[in-house]
Order: C-alpha cells, then structure tokens, then sequence
C-alpha cells in the first residue's frame, strides 16, 4: 500500500524488500535517494537493519515508518542515525502525505549537507 501511494504521484519510484537482508543486498547494488523500513521485519528488526546500513559507511536518509510506538523505539531509531520516525495509524491519506514529506525533507537535507562539505 506504501509503494502504491508514493508512486501514485509520480514523484516517488519504489522499490521494495522482502527482507533486511534482501535490502542490504540492494543497497551494494546501486545508490537509493531513501530507505523506508518498518521495525517488526523477520530476520531482524529496522533498528539492526538501520545499524548495518551505518556501520557498512552508507549515509543513505533512513526512515522508520512503524507500528511500533514506543518512546524507546524512537529515541534508539534517532540514536543509531535515523534521519526521520513516523508511526503507522490514523487516515492513511494523511499518513502517506507525512511519510511522502519526511523522505522529501530528509532526501533534501542530505543533498544540502553533501553539497556544502
């Protein structure tokens, strides 16, 4: 339903993972403007898919979008470099619109930076 309502606009191509390995394996193949990732995956959770991405040098914008709304969640999510946290619920319109305007933030945020080093 995400990758459906971000491409709906024609703003947004999507790709999606089956898995936290399935993503870390798409992110050696090419670069990606932004990395939504839920926190209950199988496997491991988006704490420790965020954790790998870091740790392997990437600095790709990182977002969680989850169900999960614990303060804990959130503070370890910003703690371990996450550029943005939403919480699922609510009208999915409305959702989807912050969801789509966290990834333009955080996408654009990183470009500024990346051009002002």
């Amino acid at each position: 339903m995400t990758k459906l309502f971000l491409e709906r606009s024609g703003e947004f191509n999507v790709e999606t993972a089956m898995s936290a390995k399935e993503a870390m394996d798409q992110l050696k193949g090419r670069g990606y403007d932004a990395v939504v990732s839920d926190f209950q995956m199988p496997e491991m959770d988006g704490i420790e898919l965020l954790r790998k991405i870091r740790t392997s040098g990437n600095t790709v914008p990182f977002i969680l979008f989850t169900g999960r709304g614990r303060e804990e969640v959130v503070i370890l999510a910003l703690n371990e470099g996450a550029d943005f946290y939403l919480q699922k619920g609510g009208e999915a319109k409305v959702l989807f619109a912050e969801l789509a305007q966290g990834i333009r933030h955080s996408v654009q945020k990183k470009k500024s930076y990346s051009h002002s080093s």
